[in-house]
């Protein structure tokens, strides 16, 4: 699998983060993921470039109008979640993705910075 950073997902997740659209959450992240019908409803309402947006890395084997091609969640397609990033920073060490390892590590710094204020 060939799997990048996707850097709009990085860009679009910061800006989310400095306008307070977070949750600095401590649960866990299957608890907040958007399963299959979630996802399907807001690809039924926005296009997949939005829906890429919500995802650190993606899958450069897969076409890019195909939802198997955006890996790494963090959000809820309302809001960034810590318990997301943190999901996403322990598969990418995992799998070896540490180009989306250290996004990861960096967004969950900026979310937790932003919570402190």
């Amino acid at each position: 699998m060939s799997v990048k950073l996707n850097p709009a997902a990085v860009r679009f997740a910061k800006q989310l983060i400095q306008a307070g659209k977070f949750k600095n959450d401590a649960g866990h992240w299957r608890e907040h993921n958007p399963d299959t019908a979630a996802e399907n409803k807001f690809l039924d309402r926005h296009e997949i470039e939005e829906y890429a947006q919500w995802h650190l890395g993606e899958d450069t084997t897969l076409g890019e109008d195909t939802k198997g091609r955006y890996k790494f969640p963090f959000g809820d397609f309302k809001t960034v979640h810590r318990d997301g990033l943190l999901a996403a920073k322990e598969r990418a060490a995992q799998q070896g993705y540490h180009d989306i390892e250290r996004a990861a590590d960096e967004l969950e710094q900026l979310l937790e910075k932003q919570a402190a204020k």
